[in-house]
């Protein structure tokens, strides 16, 4: 089944409605049915003492590639909203960009529950592995 939204959509209502994290450059790769995947430049902002990236990066793109996995199933509705979200470092990320596999385990009328795996682009174990809870409105 193809995404109810555009990766290009969701790229722009990452960096118009959420600025923080859409000021981070993160780009769409793959969009799919439940699914996203989102890259994260490396960039010296992120970099905190002993030469990695700094935690709260890494928690926002794992909360927006999350975001963009709940839109890929309900389509546009920029109001649905993280509702908890807990993130586990799994080890230390290298200076390079970052890409975050985001998935729906359970889609209902008003929640939607999923998970995130972060990844060091080129390596193949996992950064970070994060779950979290959307909030969805109610339409109308």
């Amino acid at each position: 089944m193809a995404p109810a939204i555009e990766a290009e959509t969701v790229e722009a209502i990452i960096r118009d409605g959420v600025p923080l994290i859409g000021a981070f450059g993160v780009t769409v790769r793959a969009l799919g049915d439940g699914t996203a995947t989102l890259v994260m430049p490396c960039r010296d902002d992120f970099v905190r003492p002993g030469g990695t990236i700094t935690g709260p990066a890494l928690f926002g793109l794992a909360d927006v590639a999350l975001y963009a996995a709940v839109l890929s199933r309900i389509g546009r509705v920029e109001l649905a909203v993280t509702t908890s979200m807990a993130i586990n470092f799994l080890r230390r990320p290298a200076l390079v960009p970052v890409i975050a596999e985001a998935r729906l385990l359970k889609l209902g009328k008003r929640l939607a529950y999923g998970e995130v795996l972060l990844f060091s682009e080129g390596e193949a174990e996992p950064v970070a592995h994060a779950t979290g809870t959307y909030s969805i409105p109610p339409r109308g």
